[in-house]
């Protein structure tokens, strides 16, 4: 059974810096593609990164690129997002997610619970 479990949300305020981190069981997390991915209240779900495990190769969006870093502890099998420079309109819930196979591209299949981040002064 495949488990994402994000811990590491809480209060931070702007200009704070917070890491998230996703513990992870059930599949084979070295070959795999997380991901990080965020919901504002009253908005859609926001993809903030990538990377392909197995390669090291990441992928991070613009409103985020240069503030947030993903990476990873293949020997803990153990997703990161480092964030920086934390703004108000960073509060969200923050997700991991587990992509299907291990291509960076392909839709997320497996999501963990949800880690609440909130900025604020």
């Amino acid at each position: 059974e495949v488990q994402l479990v994000e811990f590491g949300g809480g209060l931070v305020q702007p200009g704070g810096s917070l890491r998230l981190s996703c513990a992870t069981s059930g599949f084979t997390f070295g070959v795999s593609a997380m991901s990080w991915v965020r919901q504002a209240p009253g908005k859609g779900p926001e993809w903030l990164s990538t990377i392909a495990i197995y390669t090291g190769d990441t992928n991070t969006a613009d409103p985020v690129k240069g503030r947030f870093t993903i990476s990873v502890d293949s020997a803990k099998s153990t997703l990161y997002l480092q964030m920086n420079s934390l703004k108000f309109e960073d509060t969200a819930v923050y997700y991991c997610a587990k992509r299907i196979g291990t291509s960076p591209y392909r839709l997320h299949e497996y999501w963990g619970q949800g880690t609440q981040v909130t900025v604020k002064s």
